[in-house]
């Protein structure tokens, strides 16, 4: 029987489940150029609506991941190991954690994204450091990691050509929010590093794609399932986007912070408390599971020592020097932003929560992020944080810095920002970090 694409759609439209082969061939199809764009987006729509099952799921994956190379890392000795993030705000943790784990003997092939709506992207970050190129070949990658035990590289051309072409077309017909895109599109890129094994940060709260536990919870099992499929080991850790995560929001500001982290600064606030403290435990609690999976340590306590060790022994900012070195990073020279405006609380009582998309969106607002994968960004644009959940505030103590180049840009961004915070009475208590780890 022939394929026919319209076939397809209208089975799908009408909930029925596709067969691996259907969905191979609709994927490849859409990847060699034979099959419009209007008809993927019809499908896509369909599975939106419809949904798929773990098998079209799995199936699904494939194909993407197919539709390219695998990266083949059988020369590399050691269990090599990642971590995805689903994204959040002043989520910087890739640039601890990855010289962390790579210090303590697992190689860390990276392959990263760029940020876009209110999250950020490693490679962003990584960008602002000035020479630092992310545009490896797949045998620099190999190579790279092979002696350094860690590399950061963009999505190449060979890396699921499928998935690029189908994420471009997700943005701009609403359907990015689909549970088993999002696990495709997720698990066929980490697949294709050839890595062994895998550790799922994933978001929930104001400022991630899953806005409550259930729905992170939800989707982090469905990206284990797939990965265990695959035969790799995996681990995910529900994680909380209620707030922004660190310090900072901005790429160069960002670098700072995880470079004054990993130089083991503090930077003690208005509040007493070192406002770098969520971003150092959630980068060490993230190493520990990396290094456990490498099989680094005998329990998550062990490999959290470890991983403690190895920061605070100044070994991962030595690390993180290399890395820049073999990119051809000039860390000594990241740019630092002309301005800056402080934005004070009107009102006195404690922090109760944060609108952290918004926060993001203020940050798309200055440039710090991209609404259109075109999007130039500002390397100094960015956001500092004053103030976090549960912390008593008065009328004119400092909750946001705006920083960047363009004096107005950051002022017509002021009334964003300032609708962000949410500050009333009574006192509420510091919220928990991480929620759950699934194993």
């Amino acid at each position: 029987m022939a394929f026919l694409p319209a076939e397809i759609i209208k089975r799908k439209r009408n909930g029925e489940a596709l067969s691996a082969d259907e969905i191979n061939q609709f994927i490849l199809g859409y990847a060699r150029g034979e099959i419009p764009d209007y008809q993927m987006s019809a499908l896509l729509m369909a599975i939106f609506f419809k949904s798929m099952n773990k098998e079209e799921t799995l199936a699904l994956t494939k194909s993407m991941l197919l539709s390219g190379e695998v990266v083949d890392f059988s020369s590399v000795p050691g269990f090599k190991v990642d971590k995805h993030s689903t994204g959040g705000v002043g989520d910087k943790t890739s640039l601890i954690l990855g010289p962390i784990v790579a210090t303590a003997g697992a190689p860390v092939p990276m392959i990263s994204g760029r940020g876009l709506g209110h999250t950020g992207g490693t490679l962003d970050k990584l960008e602002s450091i000035p020479g630092f190129n992310t545009q490896k070949s797949l045998e620099e990658f190999i190579q790279l990691v092979h002696k350094h035990l860690i590399c950061f590289i963009g999505q190449t051309k060979e890396i699921c050509p499928a998935d690029k072409k189908i994420y471009a077309l997700r943005d701009v017909t609403a359907t990015v929010e689909s549970l088993p895109l999002i696990c495709a599109s997720i698990m066929s890129k980490k697949l294709a590093e050839g890595i062994d094994g895998l550790v799922l940060d994933v978001k929930y709260g104001t400022g991630a794609f899953m806005k409550t536990p259930e729905l992170a919870e939800e989707l982090a099992v469905n990206l284990m399932s797939i990965a265990q499929g695959y035969g790799k080991k995996v681990t995910a850790l529900l994680t909380n986007m209620n707030q922004p995560l660190g310090r900072f929001a901005g790429n160069s500001l960002e670098v700072d912070e995880c470079v004054a982290i990993m130089k083991n600064e503090k930077h003690v606030g208005q509040h007493g408390d070192d406002m770098y403290e969520d971003t150092r435990e959630l980068s060490l609690r993230l190493s520990a599971h990396m290094l456990l999976l490498a099989g680094i340590g005998s329990s998550e306590q062990e490999s959290y020592l470890i991983a403690k060790d190895v920061l605070e022994s100044g070994k991962a900012y030595a690390k993180f020097e290399e890395l820049c070195a073999i990119h051809g990073g000039d860390l000594k020279n990241v740019p630092r932003p002309r301005y800056s405006i402080v934005i004070p609380a009107e009102v006195d009582g404690f922090v109760h929560g944060f609108n952290t998309e918004k926060i993001g969106v203020t940050g798309i607002m200055i440039k710090a992020g991209r609404a259109q994968t075109q999007d130039i960004i500002a390397p100094t644009a960015g956001i500092e944080f004053h103030s976090k959940v549960g912390h008593k505030v008065q009328v004119g103590d400092p909750i946001f810095t705006l920083y960047g180049d363009d004096r107005n840009l950051l002022e017509s961004a002021v009334p964003e920002l300032k609708s962000a915070v949410n500050i009333s009475l009574p006192k509420i208590a510091k919220p928990s970090l991480i929620l759950k780890v699934l194993r």
